[in-house]
């Protein structure tokens, strides 16, 4: 789980939903529960707001996410959903996935690293959309 430098936020509804899937887990996901912990102290420092007030470039559930891979400079459209709702075909991803749990949050601009099997990757959140 990365370290976040700035002020998780989320919105009310966001929140809930995540820790939902936090406390009961998911079936048929590659979240453990490890993550879940770490996962779970962060939602608990996170500023929770109303929908209107978080800034639209705020990673939350359902935002499709445009980021670079620091090393290689590649591309990549990724959009964060509920566990039900991925779909590694259409590039929609769990928010239970380790780069689920580490874009949401986070800001156009930022750094995010994310734990792989073979050690880490870093990528720049370049753009945020909200459907």
């Amino acid at each position: 789980m990365q370290k976040r430098q700035n002020k998780l936020m989320l919105t009310k509804d966001d929140h809930a939903k995540i820790m939902s899937y936090v406390k009961r887990g998911f079936p048929n996901t590659t979240f453990n529960r490890n993550d879940a912990r770490g996962l779970e102290m962060e939602l608990k420092k996170a500023k929770i707001v109303n929908t209107e007030e978080l800034p639209t470039d705020v990673v939350r559930l359902n935002s499709t996410v445009v980021i670079k891979e620091e090393k290689q400079g590649k591309m990549i459209q990724l959009t964060v959903v509920t566990p039900e709702n991925a779909d590694n075909i259409n590039k929609k991803i769990s928010i239970m996935s380790p780069i689920g749990t580490a874009l949401i949050g986070f800001r156009k601009g930022e750094k995010v690293k994310w734990k792989v099997p073979a050690g880490s990757k870093s990528f720049m959140i370049m753009d945020v959309y909200h459907q």
